[in-house]
């Protein structure tokens, strides 16, 4: 069976066709600037990356070239359409609504826009490219795969704020979370490399990108993470503040004469890391040259998102009141040994001991930790489009 992987965006738009049996991606790509001149790239297995200037309009005629070019005749990885058997999209927002992935329909569909509240940004995009999709394609299974279901297994007392229980009735104002299908896949592997079962393990992983969080998986379920209402909350990130004092806003509002909207522009685009740093760049790679050429205020960007992300582990492992696995997981978690090495600094007191030459390979699916750490630390490269591909085939 192969599943086409779709994940919308309000001006692009990612795409993957992966083969279900053999889990091999056939090809890949990317569409940008819908709405504005239109760009494409594709890439099929073992062939050439290629780029090409292509017009979209609307999300409708950008999935009308992905098609094209996967049933392309000299660069296709599909002889037509009838090949494609089902469509996985991902969907960042589903509310109290969906625990688990389902199957797209018009309630389904009306379901989801009653979310877009609460994901502005993301789920009107992703419901453009759901029904872009339908007319393309009628009678092709389509599967919605949301970032909140996985997290919709924690307790209230994980997930409520301290505030007027009314807002909770009134507009589901509550702890949601994101990066569930990187989440659920990686603490599922981790169970597969530790030879545990899923539901008997206690592992809290580190999906540590631009964006990122932390979540605490207890026997197979999450039981918290550390996005909240929206992915602001939690870690500092790439450009996010992450947890602040509430007062602030009202603070720099009167001293830098900011209404909402330009708050809530400088908490999800000036601050994280990029801010710490005083703008030099969100990008860690730039911040640990830099830290390395003797550059304090990278080190400090360095020092304050390991440190958050530390604090975040020790509360977690009280939740669960104990850790069997720490893991490593998305761009910075897979690729930067010293984040890496700055966070476990921190958990000691965790029995955790770190092989500092294996914590030095890149981007491999590894554990890190020595044969006498009484905590196994792992690297565990995510795979999202491989989650949304396995839930998918699992509805159709």
């Amino acid at each position: 069976m192969n599943i086409l992987v779709i994940n919308c965006g309000s001006s692009s738009l990612k795409f993957q066709l992966i083969n279900s049996e053999s889990e091999e991606v056939l090809a890949k790509g990317l569409c940008e600037r819908i709405g504005i001149d239109g760009k494409l790239t594709y890439q099929p297995e073992g062939g050439e990356k290629t780029t090409s200037d292509k017009a979209m309009p609307t999300h409708t005629e950008a999935i009308q070239f992905v098609i094209d070019a996967l049933t392309d005749e000299k660069t296709g990885v599909v002889k037509s359409l009838d090949e494609i058997n089902a469509v996985g999209h991902r969907v960042v927002h589903g509310g109290e609504k969906f625990a688990s992935s389902v199957v797209i329909d018009d309630e389904v569909l009306k379901a989801i826009e009653e979310c877009n509240d609460l994901a502005p940004l993301h789920n009107p995009a992703n419901l453009i490219g759901i029904n872009a999709c339908r007319e393309l394609m009628p009678g092709v299974p389509m599967v919605a795969v949301f970032d909140t279901a996985f997290h919709q297994t924690m307790p209230s007392k994980a997930y409520m704020y301290g505030l007027p229980y009314e807002y909770y009735e009134k507009y589901k104002v509550r702890r949601y979370g994101f990066h569930g299908t990187s989440h659920s896949f990686v603490s599922k592997r981790v169970a597969e490399l530790v030879g545990k079962a899923y539901d008997e393990t206690k592992t809290i992983v580190c999906h540590l990108g631009n964006g990122a969080s932390i979540c605490a998986v207890e026997n197979g379920k999450s039981v918290d993470t550390s996005m909240g209402l929206t992915p602001l909350e939690g870690l500092v990130m790439g450009t996010r503040s992450g947890d602040i004092d509430p007062a602030i806003m009202e603070f720099l509002a009167k001293k830098e004469n900011l209404d909402i909207a330009g708050l809530m522009n400088v908490l999800n685009k000036k601050s994280g890391v990029y801010g710490l740093s005083n703008n030099l760049s969100s990008d860690f790679r730039d911040l640990s040259e830099a830290a390395a050429d003797g550059n304090e205020i990278a080190e400090l960007a360095l020092d304050v998102f390991a440190y958050r992300v530390a604090k975040y582990v020790g509360s977690y492992t009280a939740a669960m009141n104990g850790v069997d696995n720490i893991v490593f997981t998305a761009g910075i978690g897979e690729n930067s040994a010293i984040v890496r090495t700055m966070v476990c600094k921190y958990l000691g007191y965790l029995g955790i001991e770190i092989d500092e030459e294996l914590n030095g390979k890149r981007g491999q699916e590894i554990i890190i930790s020595t044969p006498e750490s009484k905590v196994k630390v792992l690297v565990v490269p995510t795979n999202e489009e491989l989650a949304i591909a396995r839930e998918t085939v699992a509805l159709v």
